[in-house]
């Protein structure tokens, strides 16, 4: 490997792995293409000069790489699942190329991964070391003073824990964070030591890990504001009896005040941050827009419709899609977010999701096309699956059929 391939490598090897697995759900698979696609800049570099944005090149050729893999073991052994994995991952989004917030993102994603509950400590602690450290089995064993083998076969069975338990390959919601915040931030400032101390290699310290830390570390404050204000309207989301109170009609005085300021102190230290807003920092910037709202009718729609633009951007999804349509008809009215909601719908990556059809029928009831609202509203219906999200998508279909 070049100096300066090798230089990429300590620098993005981690990140692009981090992503890659998000890609292909596999941590094997991905380890073996983020070799392949190092293996093609070694050939490919030489030839023509490296890209100008290497880690989302080595992204898209690890891919590819990925798909080329299991379409062989396909042919040789006609397994099914391959198949499926490979259309998988080719439909799976890519990070945007201008930008490194993604790959940032996947990090957080895979160290929240490998610190799941089901995952012994000393598990996650070799898993964050070999993946997001980059160390090697031999730099993990001594880093416990433990023989390599006894490493490689804890790796091997914490990944085959991952895959077998299905064990998503995701930032977890409130509800479930708390079980994994104290080891995340753990994680974060093993990785943070690991640069500032490398415990193996030709350099004192790996400036690039410490980097990688405090960034991600920032990411951990942007997540808390944003839970922190979701968190703040929960005892006005629902009626004594379970039932769902939408945000137009839920009593503001019951909102916690305290976690509100916490979180707005947050949001604004994270939007005054150097660089481009991460999608945890502008989706608390939506959160606060709403928390800084007296009135539903106070709120300022156009800015969060912007903001859903940036964020479609940073994180694009048809949810964000989705959401973005729906502040458009806050501003714009609903013919403009139907029009969006219809391409959408007409994309068929959302036919399970059920705010979308429901989304469709508030549309079509206000444009007063009463027949199609009921037909989208009995769609959401037959799609939800959660009670109380039935209960409030029945009672609307009533008042409409009423």
């Amino acid at each position: 490997m070049s100096q300066d391939l090798d230089q990429v490598y300590r620098l993005e090897a981690g990140r692009v792995l981090a992503t890659l697995i998000r890609l292909v759900g596999d941590f094997d698979l991905a380890e073996e293409a983020l070799q392949d696609a190092f293996a093609s800049a070694a050939e490919q570099w030489a030839r023509w000069g490296p890209p100008v944005n290497a880690a989302a090149w080595l992204v898209g050729v690890g891919r590819r790489k990925a798909i080329d893999r299991l379409r062989r073991r396909n042919l040789i052994s006609r397994k099914q699942l391959d198949l499926e994995m490979a259309v998988a991952i080719e439909t799976q989004i890519a990070p945007w190329p201008d930008g490194d917030d993604t790959f940032g993102d996947d990090m957080l994603r895979l160290i929240f991964t490998c610190c799941h509950p089901a995952l012994g400590v000393d598990a996650q602690v070799a898993l964050i070391l070999n993946t997001v450290c980059g160390l090697s089995v031999e730099a993990v064993a001594r880093a416990f003073l433990a023989h390599k083998e006894t490493i490689a076969q804890r790796l091997v069975r914490a990944k085959r824990k991952i895959r077998l338990a299905g064990i998503p390959y995701e930032t977890p919601g409130p509800e479930r964070i708390e079980a994994r915040v104290e080891g995340v931030l753990a994680a974060i400032y093993l990785v943070f030591n690991e640069g500032y101390a490398a415990s193996s290699g030709p350099d004192l310290m790996r400036g690039d890990l410490c980097r990688e830390a405090i960034r991600l570390a920032r990411l951990m404050i942007e997540l808390l504001a944003l839970m922190l204000l979701h968190d703040s309207r929960r005892l006005a989301r629902a009626s004594a009896e379970g039932d769902i109170i939408l945000l137009e009609d839920q009593d503001r005085g019951l909102w916690d005040q305290g976690e509100i300021g916490e979180g707005l102190a947050l949001v604004d230290r994270a939007l005054r941050a150097p660089g481009y807003p991460s999608p945890y920092a502008v989706q608390a910037a939506i959160a606060a827009l709403h928390a800084r709202a007296g009135h539903y009718s106070e709120t300022d729609w156009r800015q969060i419709a912007g903001l859903y633009e940036v964020l479609a951007r940073l994180l694009p999804s048809p949810v964000v899609e989705l959401n973005r349509a729906i502040a458009i008809s806050m501003v714009d009215g609903p013919a403009r977010a139907l029009a969006l909601l219809d391409a959408l719908a007409a994309r068929g990556e959302l036919d399970l999701y059920h705010p979308l059809p429901a989304a469709r029928a508030e549309m079509l009831s206000r444009l007063g096309r009463r027949d199609e609202a009921i037909e989208a509203a009995r769609a959401a219906l037959a799609a939800a699956k959660l009670e109380p999200e039935r209960r409030l998508l029945a009672r609307r279909l009533a008042i409409l059929s009423g």
